[in-house]
């Protein structure tokens, strides 16, 4: 792994490109080795822009926000600077690149001693650290030109504002948990003290005697300010179109605007919401019936999807039952069975008349949830550690997951890479069984098509699923964004297709921390960039209500209540707008879509759920009106209703959708 090559897209994406101008800052950033401040087994992620998890309930933070805070506090390079919270001596480091001596307090003894040992061996001598309160901060070293403190206070300690020189710079957090505001306390005088507010910023909290006396982990984000919130939720609720339900005749027709596009990308900010499922079905019958929309692609395996397919246009639909992996409700549900059954009927009526049936397809990696399976029972009988960790990175590195406890769960053991090779014949093997299944019908062409792309291209699928992180990501949507090129060259120039999936995949990643963070793309902008002017990306949200998702991946569906959206998020714009249902067009105002311009979180939330590490696991920065075209908003919503097969004498489920 290149750390250097690294190292440069760090400083160059995560900083620059956020706005660090100051060159010692940046040069400091290109020198130090990040990577040598985390554990062994974290190097991979040690040049994403998210925090890590340091143990004892600390985090190294973001690199974005500590090259923030090392810049506000104006170091100079004759200067004497005290950091509170050395944690893994990232930032000490950084600042002792720039200014002449660093004075570090950290109040775990652990965390002290490997930094020490960490500057040791980098031939750091310029830093002191000692373990302590660091709300008391490092009097006998004082006055200090500039004070950094790496955690969130409930104000701003008195003795941490009394050891700054005259002119010095206290850089520090303040306020309760999602509140929290960076401050720049600045002294003018023996007893006068100048402040501004840097923005919100969420924090670990400051621990000690003139702080938190309880830890409540936080992740750091930077976030607008109040008045540009209250502006963008006054826009958003006088642009918003409200309709009273899915169900009125009036709602599908709000979507006319977009019927002129060849692809129409309609997302989901849950896979378990019955609202999103029933407002795609709505779009889809008013497209197919009014437009001449003849596909509809959903984020499925080819596989299930074409079991559904060879049933709507009236042929068996082979042996087995479709979507009967995790996660079965994605799409065993009466919300897509209902819509499954209109296309049935709708495919008789074109049959009657003479007319081209509508075709169904999964866009998905060829049989991914059946490989997923596959690696997990494998190494499930071999060494069920490993089997865990598998299953954590299955689960838990999305594009929007920052939760620093994740990449704990994600550290690859030896036994884990040993089974690579052993995993890969497994995930082959199944391959070829499945494409042997589905090499019958009267599309034998183009059944055949994809598994030869699949087959070019296998190994190295397999082996970066295996490993998971952004090459994972990327290869999927490219694979998904190149099955909806073929889908339309196979139709001919008259086809026009729907795609049904997640947010994170319909949205233009370009405008997501998915590509500034990440270097990953997405199924969305790939349909803009290869069919400019011929596609529209409509993204889905709600505020809180119920959803159905697992605890872990391959987890048992649970009926879960979803925590109500984030302040300075943009679920909380849309509630704020006071309007229970709506249609929110980015593209016909143009002072809402620069309101929306500036990156906010945003949620999502996939097949798993952990509401108690909702910021961290299920948030990201996204700027919502370049991501989306339109947005189509619903202020509480239900869970989806999962159907539980009844079982016959011999055992077996009802067949799904046939026998619906």
């Amino acid at each position: 792994m290149d750390m250097n090559r690294l190292r440069d897209h760090m400083v160059e994406h995560h900083v620059m490109r956020r706005g660090i101008g100051d060159q010692s800052v940046i040069k400091a950033m290109r020198i130090v080795p990040r990577e040598k401040f985390v554990d062994p087994g974290f190097e991979e992620f040690a040049y994403e822009d998210a925090p890590l998890s340091i143990g004892d309930g600390q985090t190294i933070s973001q690199p974005f926000i500590v090259a923030l805070m090392i810049e506000k506090a104006d170091l100079k390079a004759d200067g004497k600077v005290l950091e509170i919270g050395t944690g893994s001596g990232y930032a000490s480091a950084l600042i002792s690149r720039i200014a002449r001596h660093v004075y570090s307090v950290e109040r775990h003894e652990r965390l002290a001693l490997q930094a020490r040992e960490r500057f040791e061996r980098l031939g750091y001598g310029n830093i002191d650290v000692r373990v302590g309160d660091g709300s008391k901060g490092w009097a006998k070293a004082a006055p200090f030109d500039a004070i950094i403190v790496s955690a969130g206070a409930p104000e701003v300690p008195t003795a941490l504002k009394e050891q700054l020189d005259l002119g010095g710079r206290l850089i520090i957090p303040v306020g309760r948990n999602d509140e929290q505001r960076l401050k720049r306390i600045t002294r003018t005088g023996a007893t006068t003290f100048g402040e501004e507010d840097l923005g919100g910023v969420l924090f670990v909290p400051l621990i000690g005697e003139d702080a938190w006396t309880a830890a409540h982990p936080m992740y750091t984000a930077t976030a607008p300010s109040p008045r540009a919130e209250e502006r963008a939720s006054k826009l958003i609720s006088a642009a918003a179109e409200e309709f009273s339900s899915v169900d009125d005749k009036s709602f599908a027709v709000l979507f006319d605007r977009f019927a002129d596009s060849r692809i129409v990308l309609l997302g989901e900010s849950t896979h378990g919401t019955a609202e999103f499922y029933e407002t795609r079905a709505a779009i889809s019958r008013r497209f197919i019936e009014h437009y001449g929309f003849n596909l509809i692609a959903v984020e499925a395996d080819w596989p299930d999807a074409a079991a559904i397919d060879r049933w709507l246009n009236g042929q068996a639909p082979g042996d087995g039952q479709p979507f009967h992996r995790f996660p079965k409700w994605m799409w065993r549900n009466l919300e897509f069975s209902r819509f499954v059954g209109w296309m049935k009927k709708e495919n008789e009526r074109r049959k009657a008349s003479h007319k081209d049936p509508v075709r169904f397809y999964g866009l998905d990696l060829y049989n991914m949830s059946g490989s997923i399976r596959s690696v997990l029972d494998y190494l499930e009988t071999i060494s069920p550690e490993t089997a865990k960790i598998a299953r954590e990175r299955y689960g838990c590195l999305s594009p929007w997951q920052s939760n620093p406890a994740t990449y704990g769960r994600a550290v690859l053991t030896e036994a884990y890479r040993s089974c690579e090779d052993a995993v890969l014949k497994q995930c082959t093997d199944l391959l070829a069984r499945s494409l042997d299944d589905a090499a019958s019908g009267k599309d034998d062409f183009l059944n055949a098509v994809q598994s030869a792309r699949l087959l070019a291209a296998a190994e190295r699928y397999y082996r970066v699923m295996y490993y998971g992180g952004a090459q994972a990501w990327n290869l999927r949507d490219t694979y998904m964004a190149d099955t909806v090129e073929h889908l339309l060259d196979f139709h001919g120039p008259a086809a026009k297709i729907i795609i049904w999936a997640h947010n994170s995949h319909i949205g233009d990643a370009r405008y997501t921390d998915m590509a500034t963070a990440r270097d990953e793309l997405s199924l969305g902008q790939l349909c803009r960039q290869r069919f400019d002017e011929m596609t529209s990306l409509i993204g889905l949200g709600t505020h809180c209500g119920e959803v159905i998702a697992a605890d872990d991946w391959d987890g048992r569906a649970e009926k879960k209540q979803m925590n109500p959206s984030l302040p300075q998020s943009c679920e909380r714009l849309c509630h704020e707008a006071a309007k229970p249902r709506f249609l929110l067009d980015l593209r016909a105002d143009e002072e809402l879509h620069a309101s929306l311009v500036e990156q906010r979180l945003q949620r999502f939330i996939g097949v798993i759920y952990r509401p108690e590490t909702e910021r961290l696991s299920h948030y990201m920065s996204t700027s919502l009106s370049r991501q989306y075209d339109a947005f189509i908003w619903f202020d509480e919503t239900h869970a989806l209703s999962p159907l539980v097969a009844p079982q016959s004498s011999k055992g077996d489920p009802e067949t799904f959708p046939f026998g619906f």
